[in-house]
């Protein structure tokens, strides 16, 4: 009789065992899985995926993309946790060259860096991935003119378990002067096929606005980069709609503003010299903006020109600066250094740092 058969080892019932394997690391999941097949029939249930899922999103936390000099050198991905400390990994498992383009519930949109036309999706914790078909438009940026997209939106429903990616830029006709057609070309995981509509479109976007898409109420969403509005993207009927900023952030002089989650709503952190002011559409159809906090940058006012919020909850924010990743507690008013690069030859953290969930999102 192994130990599992043992009956002292069914004292508790499957769902006080689920709820406690629910809140490990995914590692230790998988470990657990091998113990033995009750274990494993247990984590495996779609019960206890969505149990999972559900909890691991409540834990928002900071991916960085590291990369070293050497262009030949695969980028290693540091996983910062409030909760757990930081670790690292790697995407080697895609056994291409590629770089992260966009977070969404557990799983990362990559675009591959020899050939600009190729996307994976994967989940970094269960290494499964899925190389996307090619789409047969390649949407030129007025910034980028190598090919790559305007944006790069990856939208994950944890309900339904499907996702959608979202390739979107201007067109410009060889030999010709870029044009105002904005070509949307969505993936659709249940179908694996893209779909595409153009629209006319003048919005600019900085590399900070095109990272930090934010996918709530089945939209993704973008800052454009004079901070006027918010791009969205419905995916229920594939139309571009604008949402406009509070009054006090889109009048505010030497202000910079950043898009994120915040448990399932929108938010905007609006930055200056002095403080950072933490904003909450509390009501989607109504487009209501609601001032939740107003964080006094004083203590770390030498490092207030180079931070970046990356992603936050109702207890804490990360925000990456040019060496750091650093944490607000929110309720004790307490500013943490959570990691620090010493290699000087990598790019500002900020620049490849995204919002992360752990989760058992399958993209295959």
């Amino acid at each position: 009789m192994t130990n599992m058969q043992d009956p002292r080892f069914n004292f508790f019932p499957d769902e006080v065992i689920q709820q406690i394997l629910a809140r490990l690391p995914i590692k230790s999941l998988f470990r657990i899985k091998c113990v033995c097949k009750s274990w494993y029939k247990l984590i495996s249930d779609n019960y206890f995926v969505q149990l999972y899922n559900n909890l691991s999103v409540k834990n928002p936390m900071l991916l960085v993309e590291v990369t070293e000099s050497s262009s030949e050198t695969r980028s290693s991905l540091i996983c910062v946790d409030y909760l757990r400390g930081v670790s690292e990994f790697s995407l080697d498992f895609i056994n291409d060259r590629v770089k992260v383009r966009a977070s969404c519930n557990g799983l990362l949109c990559c675009s591959s860096i020899p050939d600009k036309d190729v996307y994976y999706v994967c989940n970094p914790m269960t290494k499964e991935f899925k190389l996307l078909p090619r789409s047969r438009e390649r949407p030129i940026t007025r910034f980028y003119p190598d090919g790559e997209a305007t944006l790069v939106g990856l939208a994950c429903n944890l309900g339904t378990q499907k996702y959608n990616v979202v390739l979107a830029g201007y067109h410009r006709s060889f030999g010709h002067r870029q044009e105002r057609n904005f070509i949307s070309s969505i993936y659709d995981s249940e179908s694996n096929k893209w779909r595409k509509f153009v629209t006319l479109q003048d919005d600019h976007f900085t590399h900070m606005n095109r990272n930090q898409g934010v996918f709530i109420k089945n939209a993704l969403h973008w800052l454009t980069g004079n901070y006027s509005c918010i791009l969205v993207l419905d995916l229920d009927c594939d139309i571009w709609r604008k949402i406009y900023l509070p009054f006090e952030v889109s009048c505010g002089i030497g202000n910079r503003v950043y898009l994120l989650e915040y448990d399932g709503c929108l938010s905007i952190i609006q930055i200056n010299e002095a403080w950072m002011n933490i904003w909450v559409m509390d009501s989607y159809e109504k487009e209501h903006w609601h001032l939740v906090d107003k964080v006094s940058l004083r203590c770390i006012k030498g490092m207030v020109p180079g931070i970046f919020p990356i992603s936050q909850s109702a207890e804490y924010v990360f925000l990456a600066t040019y060496k750091q990743v650093l944490v607000y507690q929110r309720n004790r008013k307490v500013w943490k250094e959570m990691y620090y690069i010493k290699n000087s030859s990598t790019l500002p953290l900020w620049f490849s740092a995204h919002s992360f969930r752990n989760t058992l999102f399958s993209c295959c």
